[in-house]
């Protein structure tokens, strides 16, 4: 499932400040850039952790929602609402697939031959298969 949260970002000194008012996350990056990086992060992790829990991620709301729900969220140490509005784009499917790194038991047939050669160089096949299918499918 891929969606876009509007998203605060704003600079404090030296410091890229995040506000996620759809998903209640803050955090921060160094530059403008990482700022994006961090706010994409935080939401799928936040998405995922809803999901996990059975419970549903939030419709991301509008620019006039995400502004007015900002300006009441302010306190009198940082207003979100004055800093850049964008939107973060996520794929909760693809994030998920990236980062589940749990691991799966694969049966695997090989001509004799071929498993005697890597037995006899002492290769681990299982890591020489997860790194040539890695290799396959990085982007």
């Amino acid at each position: 499932m891929k969606t876009a949260f509007p998203t605060f970002i704003a600079q404090h000194n030296k410091d890229f400040l995040v506000y996620v008012p759809d998903m209640d996350i803050y955090t921060e990056g160094s530059s403008f850039i990482n700022a994006i990086e961090m706010a994409r992060d935080a939401i799928a992790m936040k998405g995922l952790s809803l999901l996990d829990n059975n419970m549903e991620i939030p419709v991301p709301s509008d620019s006039t929602a995400a502004i007015s729900k900002t300006k009441a969220d302010a306190d009198e140490d940082f207003d979100y609402s004055e800093g850049i509005l964008t939107y973060i784009d996520v794929d909760f499917a693809a994030y998920k697939a990236r980062h589940d790194n749990r691991m799966v038991r694969r049966n695997v047939t090989l001509p004799a031959w071929l498993n005697y050669e890597a037995e006899k160089a002492n290769l681990n096949v299982s890591k020489f298969l997860q790194e040539a299918l890695k290799e396959k499918f990085s982007h």
